[in-house]
């Protein structure tokens, strides 16, 4: 998809805007809510890139890199303990995503719960 590599060369909005126009022909294509809101973080525009984790999460439930993604953006405007959550659904969804249990002892760590924090990176 050429807006993945749109991002990738940092041109978020050409991405957004093709990300855009792949919703507009499929509404229920996650994974275009899923990246267009990842351009969106990149942005910093981190609380319209939440809207766009949540419409992914909304159509599928079960993509946990949607979860992680706007628990990343959630840290990023520093509300850690909603980013600890998505993270833990993310876990819960698969056990084994090494990057949510990263993530999260991030989290933990901003929230000076070291001995937490440990944890998740131990399993990491």
């Amino acid at each position: 998809m050429g807006a993945i590599c749109k991002n990738r060369l940092g041109r978020y909005n050409e991405g957004i805007e093709d990300y855009t126009n792949a919703i507009e022909i499929d509404p229920k294509y996650f994974f275009a809510y899923n990246g267009r809101g990842i351009a969106k973080s990149d942005l910093k525009d981190y609380q319209a890139a939440i809207e766009d984790y949540n419409k992914a999460i909304e159509i599928d439930p079960k993509y946990t890199a949607a979860y992680t993604n706007r628990g990343i953006a959630k840290s990023n405007l520093k509300d850690y303990q909603a980013a600890i959550e998505d993270y833990t659904t993310a876990i819960d969804i698969d056990s084994k995503y090494v990057s949510a249990y990263f993530r999260r002892g991030n989290a933990k760590s901003n929230l000076k719960d070291y001995q937490a924090a440990i944890e998740d990176y131990t399993t990491a």
